[in-house]
């Protein structure tokens, strides 16, 4: 996608991961702690038919330019994550071809489900589970202790020898929960720090996001909420999610937990695209970086690319030339800046203080801090009553306002006030 590799792999090498040292300098200015790598492995197109797990794809370089790209940031102190795609392989994965080859005789036919009375579109008479009715996409078998400890090792290979900080698994619904247990006990033995996340769609996120599987898991109900709620001028959709969540009462399913957030990412719309009012989009990244949970943001975004979902997702994955910085990565950055250096947006604490349709105050605490976030996504000024006394400083402004018993808002206004 930003580095402009081919949809398919036309088998040429190009060293196109170096490319990315060039930004350091912008992802510093930004604050950037942690750089999230979609697939990585070798494969034939979109990088999630995985041809081969031990070496870096071909379109984005070799191993050692993985390498030089890791320890650079790491100097910088930032950490990396890689997408390990561990549901499914390409049909080229060397089990897979030698079971279309053997068949019955292959050693690796439990590696998969197959059925050798079966057929696909390929006509390879047999047929295979595969991922969403994607016959290019052949599920591994992750009861199979082979599969498993291939797995395992894999994760050593590139914990160890580039020293990654952490896996984003692909499509974690649908990987066998022994499995992540599995992978959470060998990982977290070698480096209790070791990240992993999870990607889920919907549910019960505690099902995969607890202490003996993943540490986060995408919060894709929140980022369905967050952009719904701007556009429909209906803010008690997401503060209700965001109460559900992380809200003080007992019901609250994740009271104490991190969910990893986001505004969009390269299998949805762009932000930028999806707001039907630009005035929204400064507006939601002062929501996503002050929600309980572990903001993230999609590489361009920050300057308010567009790109909206088709076939291939071609239009969400654009090559970037240049960074095109402007006011609103300026404010993302002062915003990320807050984030970091306030431990009360690092707490776990939420309470909503005041809710209409089109604003809203909630509160964020810690043992040290308290902070309250008021937002105004209309048009026109506003007053919300609060039950708050408080002599305070706006965070983005960095203004003085007295809290009197309700807060004032210019028309797409935001304010983050520190008692």
């Amino acid at each position: 996608g930003a580095l402009g590799c081919p949809f398919e792999n036309d088998g040429i090498k190009a060293n196109r991961i170096l490319k990315v040292k060039e930004w350091s300098d912008h992802l510093l200015n930004l604050g950037i702690d942690a750089i999230l790598f979609n697939p990585v492995f070798l494969a034939k197109t979109h990088g999630y038919d995985t041809t081969d797990y031990y070496h870096l794809d071909n379109r984005l370089g070799d191993n050692d330019d993985f390498a030089d790209v890791v320890d650079h940031y790491h100097r910088l102190g930032i950490r990396i994550i890689i997408d390990a795609v561990f549901n499914h392989v390409g049909r080229s994965f060397f089990a897979f071809e030698d079971v279309l080859s053997r068949r019955e005789n292959s050693p690796y036919r439990y590696w998969f489900k197959v059925d050798f009375s079966g057929n696909n579109r390929y006509n390879d008479h047999l047929s295979y589970e595969n991922w969403e009715g994607n016959d290019n996409l052949v599920k591994l078998n992750l009861q199979n202790e082979e599969v498993i400890t291939y797995l395992l090792n894999v994760t050593d290979y590139w914990r160890q020898t580039f020293k990654i900080d952490g896996l984003r698994l692909d499509v974690a619904y649908c990987l066998d929960e022994n499995f992540l247990r599995r992978l959470h006990d060998h990982t977290k033995a070698a480096d209790h720090q070791f990240f992993l996340l999870g990607e889920t769609l919907h549910g019960d996120y505690n099902r995969w996001m607890n202490e003996a599987m993943l540490d986060t898991c995408t919060n894709y109900e929140c980022y369905k909420g967050l952009f719904s709620s701007f556009n429909s001028y209906n803010l008690f959709e997401i503060l209700y999610a965001f109460n559900r969540q992380s809200g003080k009462e007992n019901w609250c399913l994740y009271r104490g937990k991190r969910l990893f957030n986001f505004v969009d990412n390269h299998d949805v719309t762009r932000i930028a695209s999806n707001l039907t009012n630009e005035h929204h989009l400064p507006l939601i990244y002062v929501m996503l970086m002050t929600m309980v949970g572990i903001p993230c943001i999609y590489y361009g975004s920050e300057w308010g690319m567009k790109g909206e979902k088709n076939w291939n997702d071609s239009d969400l994955r654009k090559a970037v030339d240049k960074m095109e910085d402007n006011d609103l990565t300026a404010f993302i950055s002062h915003l990320i800046k807050i984030k970091h250096s306030h431990p009360a947006l690092n707490d776990t604490y939420y309470e909503q203080k005041a809710l209409t349709n089109t604003a809203c105050v909630y509160e964020r605490k810690s043992a040290d801090e308290v902070l309250w976030i008021a937002i105004n996504i209309k048009d026109e000024p506003v007053t919300l009553n609060v039950n708050i006394q408080a002599a305070a400083v706006d965070l983005l402004s960095e203004k003085p306002v007295d809290i009197a018993g309700s807060i004032t808002l210019k028309p797409y206004q935001a304010m983050i006030l520190k008692a």
